[in-house]
């Protein structure tokens, strides 16, 4: 049995809990927070789980891989903690902040034989690998295009301290990118140049829910991103990524083919009705499930590490994964504010494709 320390007892650390705790072979049994007593809510509710300081956490020998759940701007430090301590790490997307903050840590890792992994690994559910059966198996022939979108008003519509969104390693690229960045290197693999451009809608932003609800913010970020993915082989993808639109009828990925088209779902799911129409079956016809983990929700990444730690093998959400996904990101906003495409200077193979019917303890 792996064991997890958790670090950040945020929103998203009850969804985590709540998987995890469905998971083979891992085990949550502490917790931190710089909030002790949110931390201490979470322990008293998870009967085994023990609330600890993060650095008596990051100390605790029963802890195999830490979890880290931070704000954006604490990932890097958090996952360098971990990693001086001697602990694998896995954590919420982005992996830092920038690149300068994330290419440390890789190697960090390497020289010390412990691993990093990286949300979001929804792309391991039946969703995004069912389309990617379909891409392997030929479906629509040779992939050539794709479009990936996601669009909304604003998280301060919902969140009751939404600031980190709008602040670096947030934005709606570096915080709902990964889902489709990750899918789409999944599907058609790494990305060689990026064309893009980037604007905000708002100085301010203001909170609509919650204790702080009227709060007025600044924006630091771009809150609306779009522009052309160039992978390496040779297929372009169109994204748009934004916080500054109120309605919109768009799909959130399609992939385009010689022969056919596909219909994604949704990347931030880890399920989901994968269409898809060719040249002599032009209606959308609903594919059934080829592969991915069956079920899962956050943390089967987690348990894919695990796995891949106890066998030796590798874990699909993956460090370098996580790190082309965030030089793709970051690569598109120096290409918007440079004006010019873009190279980008990292490459990773595509992580193994999950077979139908496997469990994240055994493949």
């Amino acid at each position: 049995m792996t064991k997890i320390g958790i670090v950040g007892t945020g929103v998203i650390s009850g969804t985590y809990l709540d998987h995890l705790g469905k998971l083979p072979g891992v085990e949550v049994v502490a917790v931190a927070d710089l909030d002790v007593s949110r931390a201490q809510a979470v322990a008293d509710n998870h009967p085994g789980v023990r609330a600890l300081s993060s650095d008596d956490l990051l100390a605790d020998p029963a802890v195999d891989i830490v979890l880290n759940l931070t704000i954006p701007a604490a990932h890097a430090p958090v996952h360098e903690a971990a990693l001086r301590a001697g602990k694998h790490v896995y954590g919420e997307k982005p992996l830092a902040v920038d690149r300068a903050e994330a290419e440390p840590l890789l190697k960090l890792a390497a020289a010390n034989d412990l691993r990093i992994g990286c949300a979001p690994d929804t792309v391991l559910g039946t969703g995004t690998q069912t389309a990617r059966a379909a891409i392997d198996r030929g479906d629509i022939g040779v992939p050539t295009a794709a479009t990936a979108s996601f669009v909304t008003p604003g998280h301060e519509l919902w969140h009751p301290a939404p600031e980190f969104y709008y602040q670096a390693g947030g934005g709606p690229l570096l915080d709902m990118g990964p889902y489709y960045v990750t899918s789409l290197v999944t599907l058609l693999g790494p990305v060689r140049r990026v064309t893009g451009r980037a604007g905000r809608a708002h100085q301010e932003r203001k909170v609509h829910k919650g204790p702080r609800a009227g709060t007025v913010f600044g924006v630091d970020v771009p809150t609306h991103v779009t522009g052309i993915l160039e992978h390496e082989s040779g297929a372009l993808t169109t994204v748009l990524m934004s916080f500054d639109i109120w309605a919109a009828r768009l799909p959130r990925i399609e992939v385009h083919g010689t022969e056919g088209s596909l219909s994604v779902p949704d990347p931030n799911a880890f399920d989901g009705k994968v269409e898809l129409a060719t040249a002599t079956q032009r209606d959308w016809t609903e594919l059934p499930v080829a592969g991915g983990y069956a079920g899962a929700g956050r943390g089967v990444g987690v348990a894919d590490m695990a796995r891949a730690i106890r066998t030796g093998g590798k874990h699909r959400a993956d460090g370098a994964l996580a790190y082309h996904v965030l030089d793709i990101m970051e690569s598109l906003l120096e290409s918007a504010a440079q004006d010019q495409s873009l190279d980008v200077a990292s490459t990773v193979d595509r992580p193994a494709a999950v077979p139908l019917g496997a469990s994240p303890d055994l493949a």
